[in-house]
């Protein structure tokens, strides 16, 4: 694994996280330690980076990454949704900023025993904590045809679910379906093979929605960015980068309700909740990554970086 990775839209994470050479910033998805490394190169002494992963070889390439930096580099091992606990536990209550950088990363698609990959054969896994109890193989050879042609359309956004689940069913009927490559190649049969240079493989939303339904991931990102609001100091900026339009919507979402305060009904002359914006959108319309990026690391190509800074509003 190649501890080069490269980060995306790193120039613009750090402006928009508006650094303070002294603070206590949270990179919640510190993956190889890109990211992180350009904040603690900003940092000075009493300035630190707490990062979280749940994949056990992100930690590990992470620590040997930022290993020059010290006590001033805390990685753990452990779900961004459990950021308030994480940060207890270092001893910090609050952050000067935080940072998301969601979805899959090259380092999990890269290795076929992963299982993340349609264009690598592998074992039907796709969890980000090797030690989650469900996996993408259980998915595929359990759940009802109805409950995963709805999966498949909640997550993937896919239009022709009911063709892939009846192959599905098909299939496992007569034997389990138990690698990367099986799943593709029924999905691709079951929709006919993509056409034309732009055209995304036939699998990509039926690995995509199985890979957020074993690892949960809307329903753990909702909860990191109301642990990351709630643990910002006043001023401190929450940085978040997405790869699809679900994540995309969920931010926007979120971002909206913070930042929304009054909830009284339409039409009333004076506000009676009371309450108060907990966030300032800091960009209105997400951040893309510039062309000379989009041709230095074609990955960046789909990423969108929205920014949002706590009030002084208690949350």
């Amino acid at each position: 694994m190649d501890v080069s990775h490269v980060p995306v839209m790193v120039e613009e994470v750090i402006e928009g996280l508006q650094l303070k050479r002294n603070g206590v910033y949270v990179d919640a998805t510190i993956g190889a330690g890109g990211h992180a490394e350009a904040i603690l190169q900003r940092l000075v002494s009493r300035g630190i980076l707490v990062g979280i992963d749940w994949d056990g070889d992100a930690v590990e390439l992470a620590k040997k990454r930022l290993k020059k930096y010290g006590g001033r580099a805390r990685i753990y091992r452990a779900n961004f949704a459990d950021l308030t606990a994480i940060l207890g536990g270092v001893g910090v209550t609050r952050a000067d900023g935080v940072l998301f950088d969601l979805g899959i990363s090259s380092l999990q698609l890269g290795r076929a025993e992963r299982g993340f990959s349609f264009q690598l054969d592998g074992p039907l896994d796709m969890r980000m904590d090797s030690r989650l109890k469900l996996d993408a193989q259980t998915v595929v050879n359990r759940t009802p045809s109805e409950e995963l042609a709805a999966l498949l359309r909640r997550y993937g956004e896919e239009r022709k679910v009911d063709q892939i689940a009846r192959a599905i069913d098909r299939r496992r009927r007569r034997k389990p379906i138990r690698t990367t490559k099986e799943l593709a190649d029924i999905v691709t049969s079951a929709v006919g093979a993509s056409r034309g240079a732009r055209r995304i493989h036939p699998a990509t939303r039926t690995f995509q929605a199985l890979r957020i339904a074993v690892n949960d991931e809307l329903a753990n990102l909702d909860r990191g960015l109301r642990a990351a609001v709630k643990s910002l100091n006043p001023g401190g900026r929450l940085c978040v980068i997405s790869f699809h339009s679900l994540e995309d919507r969920t931010v926007k979402k979120m971002f909206a309700r913070f930042a929304r305060g009054c909830t009284c009904p339409p039409g009333l002359p004076v506000c009676s909740c009371g309450k108060k914006p907990f966030v300032r959108l800091v960009v209105r319309k997400p951040l893309v990554p510039t062309e000379e990026e989009v041709k230095r690391n074609p990955r960046s190509r789909s990423a969108k970086l929205r920014i949002a800074e706590r009030t002084e509003e208690e949350f």
